[in-house]
């Protein structure tokens, strides 16, 4: 049985660099829990959170305060259907038509 319970909920996309035997092994809870490898990572890390007493003190001292992102934030390609009604911002997911290749 699982110690984490994988539940989903709203997502940002980011990137993250793990050590190799790190990233098999987010594979492999993923696999064992029949869950996402995305799943895996926020559940052990919010896991972590509530359980680091320290870092909760932290939170406490620290509320409001504006913390510098160490996270790389992708920004959301605008959908079709946000285009039509004019939210687009003009931002495109950095693609060239010749980016993809056939092997």
């Amino acid at each position: 049985m699982p110690l984490l319970s994988i539940q989903t909920s709203k997502k940002i996309e980011t990137t993250i660099r793990l050590e190799q035997s790190t990233a098999k092994r987010v594979d492999q809870y993923a696999h064992f829990a029949k869950a996402s490898a995305d799943d895996v990572v926020n559940q052990a890390l919010e896991y972590v959170f509530t359980k680091d007493k320290d870092f909760q003190q932290y939170l406490e001292t620290h509320q409001g305060g504006d913390t510098p992102s160490a996270l790389r934030i992708k920004k959301p390609v605008p959908t079709p259907a946000s285009k039509k009604n004019g939210a687009s911002n003009g931002a495109t997911n950095g693609a060239s038509p010749h980016a993809a290749s056939s092997k």
